[in-house]
């Protein structure tokens, strides 16, 4: 009997964003190949018998082709397992999952996708960023700052006479780059800006900084998002005029999130109730 394959999306880094079907369909997995990103907490979910594969890459390194990820998928799904492609964020948004689609289309491998948090919304929302608002923004654009070619296809001036919040997935420690075509496209040097690193995970990092300030940014540990755009002065004090473009990264103040086991989860529920539900 055939199996199935399960892209998931893992969400933004938190493990308590996971959506419920990314769960269940964890708890019943045969195989889980991985994105490197994808944090323990969220792995110890998939089944002691399961085979837990890192099929990622980081900084540009990879463990494996994307040929190769392909090949897995279909001959461990052919051989009857049910297989998790589990990836960081959402699957359909920077993630490759185009090419996997096609890749078991071809080999008529049943598959399903499982929607996630993708990262800009997990890092807005920690960072309390509206990336849309009335009177500031009317768009949004994510980008990404790899490509599978070395050429830009970016019209920059096109955006910037949007008035969109652009999102930068991936990118890069060069932002002297992307400050300079954002400023040749006409975009005001005090224009708000800020860097997420690790967005949402006890590790994450902001920095606020403007146009200008941009190309001094420091580089913070990755996987880093850049939010560029005028809602961010709705974002509070931390993204005040008098703020921007200083050294004042700050840090999450949230303590990290610990899966519990579903021993802990049945003690929780139990203890929580209240004296006539117990009685029942």
């Amino acid at each position: 009997m055939t199996g199935k394959v399960y892209l998931v999306g893992a969400g933004p880094g938190d493990p308590e964003l996971l959506t419920l079907k990314a769960v269940r369909v964890l708890k019943f997995a045969d195989v889980v190949l991985h994105d490197d990103l994808v944090g323990a907490d969220i792995l110890r979910l998939a089944p002691a018998h399961a085979k837990v594969h890192n099929v990622g890459k980081r900084c540009g390194q990879k463990n494996i082709s994307q040929e190769e990820i392909n090949f897995l998928m279909v001959a461990l799904a052919a051989s009857g397992l049910q297989v998790v492609r589990l990836k960081g964020g959402d699957p359909l948004i920077f993630g490759r999952v185009g090419e996997e689609i096609a890749a078991l289309r071809e080999a008529q491998i049943e598959f399903e996708i499982v929607p996630g948090i993708t990262a800009a919304l997990g890092a807005a929302s920690s960072a309390q960023i509206p990336l849309t608002h009335r009177q500031s923004s009317h768009a949004l654009v994510f980008l990404t700052g790899h490509s599978a070619s070395a050429a830009d296809p970016t019209n920059w001036r096109a955006l910037v006479s949007l008035g969109a919040t652009v999102v930068i997935y991936m990118p890069g420690r060069q932002y002297s780059e992307v400050a300079l075509k954002l400023q040749t496209a006409s975009l005001p040097n005090d224009t708000p800006c800020a860097i997420i690193s690790r967005a949402t995970t006890s590790e994450e990092q902001v920095f606020p900084t403007d146009l200008e300030n941009l190309a001094d940014a420091p580089r913070l540990p990755a996987p880093t998002l850049l939010v560029i755009g005028e809602v961010l002065r709705h974002a509070g004090a931390r993204f005040s005029p008098e703020e921007l473009g200083l050294s004042n990264c700050w840090t999450s103040s949230e303590p990290p999130f610990v899966v519990p086991t579903e021993l802990e989860l049945s003690l929780s529920l139990s203890t929580g109730l209240g004296d006539e539900e117990q009685a029942v």
